[in-house]
């Protein structure tokens, strides 16, 4: 019942988001010119953006694959990149992205990976997916004062927000990796505390729970100390992951015969919005991110595209991540279903 009140919640969460940034984005505007200035696209940057989209989703599933084969698991590229695709679609439409990895765990068990192993996989691909994003912002903040000020001005304290929010999740994910028996001690008298000051009722199993939730730790610190040069090149392509999502935007505004911007100014600007958004409790970062668009990119497309460009870049860059995602999970919750229902069948013949 809890969880499907959760679903009925995150569903009508999504649709609304969805439903208010649509009018906010269409409000007052001439839709017949917008649909012309679209059709006029150039078809072969907007594949080459489609294709960005495959590329995010199919790194994740390389990253996974390389990780599985390191204990010993041997799985079908394929079978990763539905993993993958899972992991995509409910972190899309759920706030935070917080159902893409319980969900990623769900169909992984179907595939006989053990909930400890799956758990530290997606543990670590957590933290180097929010480390990359925290290095960018850092360099961001670092090294381009000038294009900051130049482009940034007005959203310079949300992209200050942003980063200091990915900075404390990643530092608090690294103390409990590393430091976990500094973790536990803290976790343990801060819940006493609660329970007896009656913030917390006390409940039986919750300390053993929480030592559960430390060994996990424990075993993510190991695998990470033990495969340095495997973690270096998830690093890599966690890079590389990042940056062909933004360049979506880049694609885009070639399709529109622009070229007068650099794609270094085009991919960064996205990942300034990345580093906004990416901590805020919306699903997709939808609203907040086509705000941040319409704001950083009118003197890249100007006034006259601005809004097709913005489009384009969401409806690739978000939209179409979600339907691929959901296409290909879909096919997973197909494929297990049938797998089971063979397992079941070819049971039911033995005996």
């Amino acid at each position: 019942m809890k969880t499907k009140k959760k679903v009925i919640w995150n569903t009508v969460l999504f649709l609304t988001v969805f439903l208010l940034t649509i009018y906010g984005v269409f409000r007052g505007q001439d839709k017949t010119d917008i649909l012309r200035q679209l059709k006029d696209c150039s078809p072969g940057w907007i594949l080459a953006s489609f294709l960005c989209v495959f590329t995010f989703i199919w790194s994740e599933s390389i990253i996974i694959w390389y990780m599985m084969r390191s204990y010993g698991i041997r799985l079908k590229k394929r079978i990763c990149f539905l993993f993958s695709s899972v992991g995509f679609f409910f972190s899309c439409v759920t706030p935070s992205a917080s159902g893409g990895q319980p969900m990623q765990i769900y169909f992984m068990k179907k595939e006989k990976i053990p909930i400890p192993v799956a758990t530290v996989i997606l543990m670590i691909v957590t933290i180097t997916y929010k480390l990359v994003l925290v290095v960018i912002g850092l360099a961001i903040a670092l090294f381009a004062r000038g294009f900051m000020e130049y482009y940034m001005g007005n959203i310079l304290f949300l992209f200050y927000l942003g980063l200091a929010l990915n900075i404390v999740c990643v530092t608090a994910l690294t103390i409990l990796v590393f430091h976990p028996f500094f973790t536990e001690k803290i976790l343990t008298e801060g819940l006493k505390l609660l329970e007896k000051i009656h913030l917390v009722k006390h409940r039986e199993g919750r300390l053993s729970s929480l030592e559960n939730s430390m060994d996990l730790y424990n075993e993510t610190a190991r695998f990470m100390r033990s495969h340095m040069g495997l973690m270096v090149h998830i690093f890599l392509i966690t890079v590389l992951q990042r940056v062909s999502l933004f360049a979506v935007t880049w694609f885009v505004y070639r399709s529109f015969g622009l070229k007068e911007t650099s794609w270094m100014v085009v991919i960064t600007l996205q990942a300034v919005i990345a580093v906004s958004v990416d901590m805020l409790p919306l699903p997709g970062g939808m609203g907040i991110s086509e705000t941040l668009f319409l704001k950083l990119f009118l003197p890249v497309f100007g006034s006259g595209l601005l809004l097709p460009g913005m489009i384009l870049s969401r409806g690739l860059g978000y939209y179409s991540e979600l339907l691929i995602s959901a296409v290909f999970t879909l096919a997973a919750v197909v494929i297990f279903a049938m797998r089971e229902r063979r397992d079941l069948l070819n049971k039911g013949k033995r005996i």
